[in-house]
């Protein structure tokens, strides 16, 4: 266990899905693993009891064979159960270095496909976060529609008034666009609709309103970025931008920016959101991620700010220094599965009393349970 933390532990692994009741079984004519369970959502239940979902990317175990690399692809009418089925793509147009996914070469654009589908499950704890209650695979969330069709990923869920809404990624060929889910009792989840459109990540609802309006932090990616000017204190790049709504369900981009990049640091050359903001007595505590450029991946940590109550524009009070590192000793015993180094990814907060329980995806891998302080955010 790391000193910093008074608890920090992998919580749920691979080998603890249960893949006979996935929502993929019986449908394909393949064998297929767990590549990863990981980047739970977090939430606190009215029994006082906390909610993972945790994102099971559900892997073909030999996606090359025959001359061609597969891909698993959901198909149905929408709002239905569909099927699963296999799609191969010939070996000379693809480039399959990364074992999550591979890139098809000869078009003037970046295309990519995926040798997993994700699906969400529902994997309920004890007040602490720190022993798994019930593993919850009726309630499992799995494509229903064609936009969804390549799987549903990274869950975020905040509890705002007396509902929880959760907003994920759903990705497709038609567009990789945040989709909204609610529930009346943060178990048994209803689709909404799309609220952002392509490649805009990582949403992140506060959990309360602002001025009477639902505010949400975004990060919208792409390929072009305008520089700052020399000298500027911040670096171009992916940023999380801020984005306010009247029903949770169509948003308007602030026109303040949120948090940027700093010139002074390589570490968060990249970011975007982590777990969505929290209030706190001093404003609003939102955890992140930062990237450092390193090979193919980066190198994922969590930071934290601290944002005006009435204007989350407004950077308060903020660190350098990550919070959350990956800890190799927690997947030391997964060893043989590891595929990825050096990447946690927080995606969920919950308050308890002195602490908050943060949940991470640890590796792409497993979901890690950290407490932390709530002396750690005080002013230095």
């Amino acid at each position: 266990m790391s000193e910093a933390f008074s608890q920090d532990r992998l919580v749920f692994v691979p080998g603890d899905v249960d893949l006979s009741r996935s929502p993929l079984a019986g449908h394909l004519d393949a064998e297929t693993y767990v590549l990863g369970a990981f980047n739970p959502g977090l939430t606190r239940l009215a029994s006082g009891n906390l909610l993972m979902m945790v994102r099971v990317a559900e892997a073909l175990r030999q996606p090359i064979r025959d001359g061609h690399v597969h891909a698993i692809r959901w198909e149905g009418e929408e709002g239905t159960q569909g099927r699963y089925v296999l799609d191969a793509w010939p070996l000379e147009h693809a480039d399959t270095a990364d074992p999550r996914k591979f890139m098809l070469r000869g078009g003037g654009w970046k295309v990519m496909a995926l040798t997993s589908l994700s699906w969400l499950l529902p994997v309920e704890l004890d007040a602490e976060g720190l022993d798994v209650v019930e593993v919850h695979y009726d309630r499992a969330v799995a494509p229903r529609s064609s936009l969804q069709c390549y799987g549903v990923e990274d869950a975020r869920i905040s509890k705002v008034g007396e509902g929880w809404l959760m907003t994920t990624c759903s990705v497709s060929p038609e567009r990789h666009s945040t989709t909204l889910y609610s529930s009346e009792n943060g178990l048994d989840w209803q689709f909404e609709d799309i609220v952002l459109d392509h490649q805009n990540k990582d949403m992140l609802i506060f959990e309360g309103l602002i001025g009477g309006q639902y505010w949400a932090q975004t990060r919208p990616l792409g390929d072009l970025y305008f520089a700052y000017p020399p000298g500027s204190e911040w670096r171009a790049g992916p940023s999380i931008n801020l984005a306010h709504s009247p029903d949770g369900l169509f948003w308007k981009p602030c026109r303040k920016p949120g948090i940027r990049p700093h010139a002074a640091t390589v570490a968060t050359a990249r970011m975007g959101g982590g777990a969505p903001p929290i209030l706190t007595d001093e404003g609003w505590l939102t955890l992140w991620h930062g990237v450092e450029p390193k090979e193919i991946v980066g190198i994922y940590r969590t930071y934290w700010s601290l944002l005006d109550r009435d204007d989350p524009s407004r950077v308060l009070r903020t660190d350098h220094a990550p919070l959350i590192e990956a800890n190799p000793e927690l997947t030391r015993p997964l060893e043989e599965q590891m595929y990825l180094r050096d990447v946690v990814f927080t995606t969920g907060i919950a308050d308890a009393a002195d602490h908050y329980i943060v949940a991470s995806g640890e590796a792409d891998l497993a979901c890690r349970i950290t407490h932390v302080a709530k002396s750690r955010f005080a002013p230095s």
